[in-house]
């Protein structure tokens, strides 16, 4: 996989080679990266960098950010596991991602058929500039009940998610000025 300049390159982390960057067909605020799946309907890889969230702990910071994922989409019912730290053993300053996995069903453009959306999400806490980096993949599972995704797909693009979430660098910390 191809190392990805994110931001500007201040942030870098390896990417599908067959991704596409949403910015090249739509408008993307300028605090995130986008990327589609040009073969997978509804499936996509997000880094954002957030004003970071009050909480007692850094599993309460992913699951307040979960949940405002989930609130934004206007979720029927969402549900996540316990989330877990993936240590940076690196030796770079990147803080070491928190991680969790979940569902979401939502009603996407007033529509009346559910998509269920498997989504799994890693928060890299940047204490010293006050900033929350979270990635996230979403997988549309199904839409009215038809299987949108196959497993084996969805497999690929968690093992995407996990590939992009070990190998995230900050590289300049300017960006959170």
């Amino acid at each position: 996989m191809p190392l990805g300049l994110l931001f500007g390159g201040a942030i870098v982390a390896q990417l599908p080679a067959d991704i596409i960057d949403a910015s090249d067909i739509r408008q993307v605020p300028d605090s995130q990266e986008v990327f589609l799946y040009n073969d997978v309907t509804g499936s996509s890889l997000v880094v954002e960098v957030l004003e970071r969230v009050t909480a007692p702990d850094d599993t309460k910071a992913v699951k307040y950010h979960f949940e405002a994922l989930a609130d934004d989409n206007d979720a029927i019912v969402s549900t996540m596991q316990d989330p877990i730290v993936i240590p940076n053993d690196r030796g770079d300053e990147t803080p070491s991602p928190i991680v969790l996995r979940g569902t979401q069903n939502i009603r996407k453009f007033s529509q009346t058929a559910v998509d269920q959306v498997e989504v799994l999400m890693a928060l890299f806490r940047v204490q010293s500039k006050h900033a929350d980096v979270v990635v996230s993949a979403n997988i549309l599972k199904s839409s009215g009940g038809q299987v949108m995704v196959a497993e084996e797909k969805a497999a690929a693009i968690a093992f995407d998610f996990n590939l992009l979430v070990s190998s995230l660098s900050i590289v300049d910390y300017g960006l959170f000025a």
